[in-house]
């Protein structure tokens, strides 16, 4: 039973922060009505939520050395609860940003917590199965709660009601946390004494990941506000994209698990940068805004779990797939995220919504010539499996 909960508590941490990321285009619309201030500056606030994450995920580097994770998860995520249900008694949007960046960091260790429980819990078979769970959960969070938010702001609910919902998993995950045992987290310093040398390959797959989310990202922080603007969508049908790229990232998610013992990883990361490009360019080519429903799900589908297959990649090329190169690995996809609220609305403010759009698919663009350059540059069998971490 004690499995159960600590993998649940696993499973919820990246739901969590999944269903803090997936409303933010849904939601800045009506931010920035009840603030009364302009859309670029609302998203910009958000960096504060993905900064947040950024320096989260570099305390989590040495922070399990230190504490029990069980009380990491409690104290963390009982403070994430108490900060989100906070929002609606906040007046000013700048008030809102400690919450927003309180929820990033936590989420930024929890995250790492989460990556610690499932592979001190689960052997390396299971393991993968359960790292490929974790993406699942982001993705039906994702899905989940881009509707809900659609639903909550077609009621006529105040903006922070999807975020008082998040706060009933932080709830969660605290007593969850309370009730359980979790594994033991000790310091192995001789393990980090040496600096670990990796090929340039490597590093350009860290460069890849962080390209991955800018790009994403780019494109879902941004598209609803283009749909409607500029194409005169119907606000529910343009704030209803960001569920279906999250609906086919799952999709995707559910074939790759399978497909990629077919294919190979390396094929697989190929055939996924390659998809993902494609398909980002419609959403910003087409006219009619009937169609940007089914180009959203495609475009998801298109992603075919590339973080994780890129990822799983980079452990191929390097000599020892250590913990240190998947936190390093981690912390590109990090970086990316945690810039793109303040990067997207500097472009939209110098340029437009259609800009920004095509600056997602030219992070795409980088991202495959870097792939291509990496495998170029070391050798990886195409019916290689990714090494277990």
């Amino acid at each position: 039973m004690n499995t159960v909960r600590i993998t649940l508590v696993s499973f919820l941490t990246y739901f969590l922060l999944s269903a803090m990321l997936a409303p933010i285009g849904i939601l800045t619309g009506p931010i920035a009505e009840h603030f009364e201030r302009p859309i670029t500056e609302v998203t910009a606030q958000f960096g504060w939520l993905t900064g947040g994450n950024l320096v989260g995920a570099l305390i989590a580097l040495i922070i399990f050395d230190f504490f029990p994770l069980r009380w990491i998860f409690v104290v963390i995520y009982g403070a994430i609860a108490i900060a989100l249900g906070s929002l609606s008694v906040i007046e000013t949007l700048e008030s809102s940003r400690w919450v927003l960046g309180l929820t990033g960091m936590g989420s930024g260790i929890g995250l790492a917590g989460a990556a610690i429980t499932i592979s001190r819990t689960y052997e390396d078979d299971t393991r993968a199965s359960m790292l490929v769970i974790t993406d699942g959960c982001f993705s039906v969070a994702g899905f989940g709660f881009a509707t809900l938010a659609t639903y909550l702001i077609g009621l006529g609910l105040f903006w922070s009601a999807t975020y008082q919902m998040v706060a009933l998993i932080a709830a969660v995950i605290f007593f969850l946390a309370l009730m359980s045992s979790m594994p033991e987290t000790r310091s192995d310093r001789s393990a980090h004494a040496h600096l670990e040398r990796w090929p340039p390959s490597v590093w350009l797959c860290v460069a890849s990941l962080f390209l991955y989310t800018l790009g994403q990202y780019s494109v879902l922080f941004w598209l609803p506000n283009y749909a409607e603007t500029r194409l005169g969508a119907a606000p529910d049908m343009a704030r209803g994209l960001v569920g279906q790229f999250w609906l086919g990232m799952f999709f995707a998610q559910v074939f790759v698990a399978w497909w990629v013992l077919k294919i190979g990883v390396h094929r697989l990361v190929m055939i996924a940068a390659a998809s993902t490009l494609l398909c980002s360019l419609p959403l910003w080519l087409v006219r009619s805004a009937d169609v940007l429903t089914w180009l959203a799900l495609f475009w998801g589908f298109a992603n075919l779990s590339m973080l994780k297959a890129i990822l799983s990649l980079a452990t191929q090329m390097a000599p020892v797939a250590s913990s240190r190169l998947v936190s390093l690995l981690l912390l590109g996809a990090t970086t990316g995220t945690a810039i793109s609220p303040f990067v997207t609305s500097q472009v939209v403010n110098w340029t437009d919504n259609r800009v920004i759009l095509m600056f997602g698919s030219a992070c795409y663009a980088l991202l495959l010539v870097m792939m291509v350059t990496a495998c170029s540059l070391t050798k990886v069998g195409p019916d290689r499996r990714a090494k277990k971490f």
